[in-house]
Formats: C-alpha cells, structure tokens, sequence
C-alpha cells in the first residue's frame, strides 16, 4: 500500500500544481470571477487531499497497512475525482448540474478522514 498511495498521492499533487498553474495563467482571464473562484476551490481541496493520501501512505506502512487506511486512501482519492473534477468541469463548462455530484466528493473526503482517525485510535 506504501508504494501504491505514494504514487497516487504523488501524482495528485503533481496534477494538482499543474491545474493551478493552468488556472491562474490560462484560465483567469476567460472565466468570469465566481467561476474562477470554484476552479480555484477544487484546486485547494485536489492538493490538501492529495498530501492526505501521502500521509496515509506514511502512516500505512508504521502501522502495517490496515485495511482501514487503504479505504481512507481510496476514499479520498475518490473524493478527489468527485469534489475537485467536477469543479473543474463547472467552472468551466458553466454545466451548474455538475454542482449536484460535488457533494459526493466531500462526503468522501470526510469519510477518509475518519477512516484515518479510526486506523489511529485502534492503534493507541
């Protein structure tokens, strides 16, 4: 799971940084500001998760990869897709149904979150 969630964790952060990157140089100047701020939104929570998912691979192999910890990590990866991408799509294709599916993605990232603090507690 280490080497799995480094991975996943490292490459999100890498598309992360590049969507951010896109965004203020590329994107700025056509979105409106409101659209603009939901890409810039997706972008914070893309990275935040993503060294999420790295921490969990860290924690992951002291802890000797539970189970919980690779829901954690799917979950937030998961979430990533949902919360980030369809931001990313909303803002700029202005497709407002979009605004339905992100819900789903911050559900997710919670879930990763407890599923981590759960994986900690067990092993206190």
């Amino acid at each position: 799971m280490l080497k799995l969630f480094l991975l996943i964790g490292s490459l999100n952060m890498f598309l992360a940084v590049g969507l951010g990157a896109f965004g203020a140089h590329g994107l700025q100047p056509k979105l409106s500001e409101r659209m603009f701020e939901i890409y810039q939104t997706g972008v914070q929570y893309h990275m935040i998760h993503a060294i999420g998912i790295l921490i969990i691979a860290i924690v992951a192999d002291r802890l000797g990869n539970p189970a919980m910890l690779s829901w954690a990590g799917w979950s937030m990866f998961l979430g990533i897709i949902f919360f980030s991408g369809s931001l990313y799509i909303l803002s700029i294709s202005g497709v407002k149904v979009l605004g339905a599916i992100t819900p789903i993605g911050g559900v997710l990232f919670m879930l990763g979150w407890v599923l981590l603090a759960v994986a900690a507690f067990r092993n206190i």
